[in-house]
């Protein structure tokens, strides 16, 4: 299945830079945890400040829920999510 997820960027070029960097050299602690729970491929589309997120899943194992509970006891994932979240905000 495919699901999209929107989120904002910091309206800040330096920032957004720093962002892109990372996505160009995801952790592979983060890798391996997306693709256990079922996420086949990912792809990040911006357009100014807004970002779009399409996964395609495998949901035999995907489960949106599930995946956000081992993040939360992975530290490796609280840690890039942490950073994330120095670049990212919601969408109003």
């Amino acid at each position: 299945m495919r699901h999209c997820l929107a989120l904002d960027l910091v309206d800040d070029p330096e920032l957004i830079l720093m962002y892109e960097r990372y996505h160009r050299d995801v952790w592979p602690e983060v890798l391996a945890h997306i693709r256990k729970h079922g996420v086949i491929d990912m792809q990040i589309f911006k357009l100014g400040t807004r970002l779009a997120m399409v996964l395609e899943t495998d949901d035999t194992v995907f489960d949106a829920k599930k995946i956000d509970q081992a993040a939360a006891s992975n530290e490796a994932i609280r840690r890039w999510e942490a950073l994330m979240w120095k670049f990212q905000r919601p969408t109003p």
